[in-house]
């Protein structure tokens, strides 16, 4: 945002320096991110003087050159080179002598130095327009009136106005208070106030006209019953007699110095009243208003409305509209309409100032691509009681800039009053939020100060009325917020020690994830970081699913249903790049609907692998990604987080799924060809989703329990089985639990063998048991014992043979 320096001095109760502002504004959060001299004529024309040239003479070894003498009100007359055809003795002319900064209408500046021009001495230069600034004519210098006063500045000769400073502000989109010159200057007299002991006030601007005196309606204003919610409030006014012309010299130089290019009187006063008060106003012309009736409604879906742009629109069922007995005029608080503007022909105006729902006018202001200043006040919301000094203050300028007559009394359509915001705080709550001891007295000094009503006061807090300008502000913490930015940001006392109040706690499953995150990066993998809000294409299956109400995109258009997609948007990414070799995982979340307007959030933890997961080197082969690497990974995991009741399975299409207490914890599988087609991706992907909620939970269930490393010898035996080949380890070690032999610790699988000597469709599991007591060592028939015991199991169960 930008604010004119001289423009703000006037709401101030005393001058400050541009330094001095640019400091307060940093301190209590409106950061100044720069400032820049604005000037109507580059340099002001310092140094340049009324001449008249006293002698004009040939060169003596020049053809195109002539000597003049010139006097410029001094001791004596300047001689000087000068090259324009046009020179000539009695005219009165503008010298930029010795030591003088000329400023170009175009091109560098530079300086006037003493000079030999051709072996003749020259002491200044006359001056053509252009190389002032003040034009763009090089056809000869310039040539004033002979009433013209010799040694007069050219600044008060052309009667050049001041210089201003535009300051420019990192303004954040809370603070629409802000979005003005008096917002701005309400702060800083907060500021002062506080700082200084004294009780500062911004001037607002007089508006001496009797608007009461004036009699009757010209144009009745209505707001439909429907539309009640989306205009709350809206005022407005007659004009007449107006002369639509340019804009008086301190109106336009108020508009350059915040960027904003001068149009004609009655657009620049909208303008300017908008920055002032931060209220925007429309001025329609009068004669074009139908019935002599201002409607505030919605129009049917469909209906055409053509804007100032003079482009056609089709109009929406739920944008907003003013209209008049026939037609649409404007779309409310976003454009005007091209039947109903002001132009150079108009001689009444009817003046609106109104309060329309800021989420409204920013519905209506993406759907149609129309970012104005008045939706992007209104989209923020405005001050509802600065409508009527708005619109009287603009009344007033009008009058007085284009000669016209305010015609009517205001009309004030506010069918339902706004209640203020209440909120209740107390001391202690303040001191533990800005780590600050501030006075009961300090505290209500700066509230006050910033308008807030005390309403009323208990022995260890507060309850304040919250002014309407302040549309930020409905918890204790804004009002913590407040009090720190007048008392100034940079006053945040630093203690020798500081003590930390988490007021949200940390998620409780931050260290187990730390813990999972460590050891995935332990075996090679890379944590990313997705975007939840994702394209529904990815999922031409998946129905219903969380769709964006106001998407920035089409291809960013609901919240993702699944990890698997926006993982293999970052392989696409990687491989393109021939970065083939990828272990990826997130932490995450899904999304579904469980009903109309119901929606589920579930915490995943995703794993992508794809390419090699080992390297080829010299002694060893490059190992291609397969499922049992996804395996054994999810084993590792599980062991890390103690899980030790997990029981895997084979699902449908080759779905590895692991259950624990019969709830689904992990799904593994081989993504589908397909989908990686649709990705354009051209190796295989690997793909893990671990259901983090109930991971969690069994993590929590399953505490790792440590004890002391056994004293006595474990005993390890090797057992081959020759099985069916449909049979899987997953059914071998079911049954070895399900014998629950105390000293049976661990047991493997370290080898698979299929032959035809081992008969038709067989195939021999290999298996490696390791027994351990830890009170005594086993004794070889306790060992034999428990090998018969799992060979009974397995033939009995499994139909299994013992290879010898």
């Amino acid at each position: 945002m930008t604010i004119s320096y001289n423009w703000l001095q006037q709401y101030l109760p005393k001058t400050l320096s541009v330094d001095e502002l640019s400091r307060i504004l940093t301190s209590i959060g409106l950061e100044v991110e720069g400032t820049e001299l604005i000037e109507p004529v580059k340099g002001g024309l310092k140094g340049l003087v009324i001449g008249e040239v006293l002698s004009c003479e040939q060169h003596p070894n020049a053809d195109k050159l002539k000597k003049t003498r010139v006097d410029v009100g001094g001791e004596h007359p300047l001689a000087i080179v000068c090259g324009a055809a046009n020179v000539a003795a009695g005219q009165k002319v503008v010298v930029a002598s010795v030591g003088c900064m000329v400023h170009p209408t175009n091109g560098a500046s530079f300086e006037i130095k003493k000079a030999k021009i051709r072996g003749e001495e020259s002491e200044g230069m006359i001056c053509a327009e252009d190389e002032i600034g003040l034009g763009e004519s090089h056809a000869g210098i310039m040539v004033l009136p002979a009433d013209a006063v010799v040694g007069t500045p050219a600044a008060v000769y052309f009667n050049i106005g001041p210089s201003d400073t535009a300051i420019y502000i990192g303004l954040t989109p809370n603070r629409s208070d802000a979005m003005s010159h008096i917002g701005v200057a309400r702060d800083v007299c907060a500021y002062l106030s506080h700082h200084e002991g004294k009780k500062y006030t911004v001037k607002l601007p007089e508006t001496s006209f009797d608007f009461a005196a004036v009699p009757g309606q010209r144009i009745k204003v209505t707001i439909d019953e429907n539309a009640r919610e989306a205009c709350l409030r809206y005022a407005g006014l007659s004009i007449e007699g107006v002369s639509v012309g340019p804009s008086p010299e301190w109106l336009k130089a108020a508009l350059q110095t915040i960027g904003i290019r001068s149009i004609n009187n009655i657009v620049d006063v909208t303008n300017f009243v908008l920055h002032e008060f931060g209220q925007p106003l429309h001025a329609f012309d009068a004669d074009k208003i139908e019935g002599q009736e201002i409607h505030v409604r919605f129009l049917p879906e469909g209906t055409k409305f053509t804007t100032l742009d003079d482009k056609e629109r089709s109009l929406y069922a739920e944008d907003l509209m003013i209209c008049d007995a026939a037609k649409g005029l404007c779309i409310a608080g976003v454009f005007g309409g091209n039947n109903s503007g002001v132009s150079d022909q108009t001689g009444n105006i009817f003046l609106e100032s109104a309060y329309f729902s800021g989420a409204s006018v920013r519905r209506t202001s993406l759907r149609h691509g129309l970012r104005t200043d008045a939706a992007t006040h209104f989209e923020k919301c405005v001050d509802i009681n600065n409508v009527l000094p708005a619109l009287k203050r603009a009344a007033v300028l009008i009058a007085e800039v284009s000669g016209g007559t305010i015609a009517s009394a205001v009309q004030d359509v506010y069918p339902k009053a706004i209640e203020p915001v209440r909120v209740s705080t107390t001391y202690q709550y303040i001191q533990t939020l800005s780590g600050k001891a501030y006075t009961p007295e300090t505290i209500k000094d700066i509230l006050t100060a910033l308008q807030f009503e005390i309403e009323s006061e208990q022995v260890d807090g507060i309850t304040v009325k919250v002014p309407s300008n302040k549309n930020d502000v409905s918890l204790p913490a804004d009002l913590v917020e407040e009090i720190l930015r007048i008392d100034g940001l940079d006053q945040i006392e630093i203690p020798s020690r500081l003590n930390i109040s988490l007021l949200k706690p940390l998620p409780n499953d931050r260290t187990q994830r730390e813990t999972i995150a460590e050891t995935l990066c332990g075996m090679g993998f890379q944590e990313i970081v997705t975007n939840s809000i994702t394209n529904s294409k990815y999922y031409p299956e998946a129905t219903p699913m969380v769709r964006m109400i106001n998407s920035l995109t089409s291809e960013l258009d609901v919240l993702r249903p699944s990890m698997l997609e926006c993982g293999l948007e970052v392989i696409h990414y990687n491989v393109n790049r021939k970065n083939q070799d990828l272990a990826l995982f997130e932490f995450g979340n899904t999304y579904s609907t469980v009903g109309v307007g119901q929606y589920t959030e579930s915490p995943v933890l995703a794993l992508w692998v794809s390419g090699a997961v080992r390297q080829a080197g010299w002694s060893q082969k490059a190992e291609p990604a397969n499922l049992y690497f996804v395996k054994s990974v999810i084993a590792n995991l599980l062991a890390v987080a103690g899980i030790d009741k997990a029981t895997a399975s084979v699902g449908a299409d080759e779905v590895l799924v692991w259950k624990w207490k019969n709830e689904q914890l992990c799904t593994a599988m081989k993504a589908d060809a397909a989908k990686l087609k649709s990705f354009d991706i051209r190796q295989d992907v690997y793909y893990a989703e671990i259901n983090w909620q109930l991971w969690h939970k069994a993590m929590q269930a399953n505490r790792i329990r440590y004890t002391e490393v056994p004293k006595y010898p474990a005993v390890q035996r090797d057992l081959a089985l020759v099985l069916d080949k449909h049979i899987l380890f997953e059914e071998v070690q079911k049954v070895t639990r399900q014998l629950q032999l105390p000293s049976l610790k661990t047991f493997d699988l370290f080898d698979v063998f299929e032959s035809e000597k081992l008969g038709a469709d067989k195939k021999s599991y290999a298996l490696n048991f390791t027994f351990q007591l830890a009170d005594r060592t086993l004794t070889d028939a306790e060992i034999e014992e428990h090998m018969q015991q799992l060979i009974t199991a397995y033939q009995h169960k499994l139909q299994a043979q013992i290879r010898s």
